[in-house]
This record gives C-alpha cells, structure tokens and sequence, in this order.
C-alpha cells in the first residue's frame, strides 16, 4: 500500500500501526519518526501540492481537520478523485486511542491496533489511579501561543493531562479548546507551574529570559518557585500517541517523587521494557 500523509499527526498513527514503510511521502512539518526525513515533502499540512500528491499515485491519503483550513485539501482530494480517508480529530486521551483503533481497521492492521490502544488504556488506567492519590495537585498554565495569548481550555486533552498528572489548568473552567487571554489575567491566576509549548515552534527557539521579562511575572509563584518549563512541542500539541509521552513528562516534574521519570526517546506503547516500567510502578513496583 502507498500511503501519503497530510500532517503530522497522521504520519505519527501511521508508525504506532507499523506501516512507516508504506509511507511514500508526508508534509512538511512531519518530523517523526526519524525514517520519514528522507521521504518527498507534499507541501505544509496548509498549502498541499495537490499536483505532487496526485502524480505519486497513492492507494491512500490520509487526510486531517485537525487544524483550521484543512478543508480545502479534502475539497481537492475529492475533486481529483485520489483516494483518501479523514482521520477524525480527538479532543480527549481516549479519542486518540479510538483514532487509532478505527484507523487500523480502515488500513487492514486491527490486531496492531488492538494491541497499541490495549496498551494506552492501560497507562491511562495507572495515571488515573496515581492521580486520585496526589493531594496536593498542582495548578498549571499551559502557553500555546505568546501573543496573542492562548492556552487551552476545558475542551483539550492537556486539561485531562494536567488532572492525570496530579495537577489541574487554571482556565478548565473555559467551556472550549483554546482561550484567548493576556498576561495580566495570567498573572492574577499564579500558576504554581507554567508550561511553555508554542504550536509549530522548536522548543531551543523560546527564550525563557523573555517570559520571565513580562510585567509583574518576576514575581509570579511559578518564576520565584523555578517552575517554568519550556516542553517539547510534538508531545503536547498534536493529536496522536505520542501525547502519553507529555502526560509522563509533565507528570515527572509536577510530582517526581509519584510518577516515574522515562527517558523521552522510550516510547512505551512500541517500546516493551519501557512499558513494563510504566506497568511495574503502577502496580507499586519499583521502576528504577
């Protein structure tokens, strides 16, 4: 099967169900796994060469609404008559893990897919379990963009990681997926912690000596408490598996001596070992 992923979120589920090597091409901002780098490029998940995709011959494209503006690659994909499939967009944990598990089915790998998503639900169910037993949770501001500022609100999977993690957003209480704010309302929440995962940015490329430049966020709990964290972008904001690796990252540093710290590069959904340390702490083991 030729398969052409539209973004990056798309490639990534194609890897978890085992078929990278079925990838004939992707967009430009997939840049995981490390295979994908030497496959031709379709253009940003935006602006999709149509011409380049049609020319490849695909049996299949995966295509996204996972971004705003998506809907005219669909349009063309459509008028073109290229094969193709939407892959839904999640808005919880659990709806990555049931992206997954529908995904498999539509590409013929169902057993691949039962036995990833087993494995998910599994992990949520031990976060799930640690989480009811931190009692001091700690309160979090996510940063998806500078300025303007937004963050997430009640509608976001990093809502429900923050609560995984023995901790909660301080804007869970906006009935939507993203917030429009500013750093003065910022401020008169004082986070104990602030997470910085600028959409599309490299975590290197955000100063974290300019955040705390901002007025009056000298002062904040989290900057005096050394609690700013610039994060690793592709495990915070895009819809796939990978997001279990940010729920362990963060949930390490809001509360290390609760949850166990993996190395980033391990992923315990493809990796045995590393899920055998999830599940052998979990279950009250030591993970060292």
């Amino acid at each position: 099967m030729r398969l052409i992923s539209l973004c990056p979120s798309n490639t990534e589920f194609v890897t978890y169900l085992g078929l990278t090597s079925s990838l004939v091409a992707v967009d430009d901002y997939s840049d995981w796994p490390k295979e994908v780098e030497q496959l031709p490029r379709v253009g940003p998940d935006l602006s999709i060469d149509m011409d380049v995709v049609e020319k490849m011959k695909p049996d299949l494209v995966l295509a996204s609404l996972s971004v705003p503006g998506m809907e005219k690659n669909i349009e063309q994909l459509e008028d073109r008559n290229i094969p193709h499939i939407i892959v839904s967009n999640p808005k919880s944990l659990t709806e990555v893990a049931e992206v997954l598990r529908n995904l498999g089915n539509d590409v013929g790998r169902k057993e691949v897919a039962e036995h990833i998503t087993d494995r998910f639900h599994q992990i949520l169910k031990i976060y799930r379990t640690l989480s009811m037993n931190v009692e001091e949770k700690k309160s979090i501001y996510w940063e998806w963009w500078p300025k303007p500022v937004f963050t997430p609100g009640q509608d976001s999977w990093l809502t429900e990681m923050s609560e995984l993690a023995g901790g909660y957003n301080v804007f869970a209480q906006e009935k939507k997926a993203s917030v429009q704010t500013d750093w003065a309302n910022v401020l008169e929440k004082q986070p104990d912690v602030i997470a910085a995962i600028w959409v599309g940015v490299r975590q290197d490329h955000i100063k974290p000596k300019l955040i705390k430049q901002r007025p009056g966020w000298a002062d904040m709990r989290a900057i005096v408490n050394n609690q700013l964290y610039i994060l690793e972008e592709p495990f915070f904001c895009r819809p796939s598996p990978r997001l279990l690796i940010g729920l362990i990252r963060i949930a390490s540093l809001l509360h290390p001596n609760h949850y166990p710290s993996l190395p980033l590069d391990q992923d315990p959904l493809l990796n045995d070992e590393m899920f055998n340390m999830v599940t052998n702490y979990g279950a009250g083991g030591d993970y060292n």
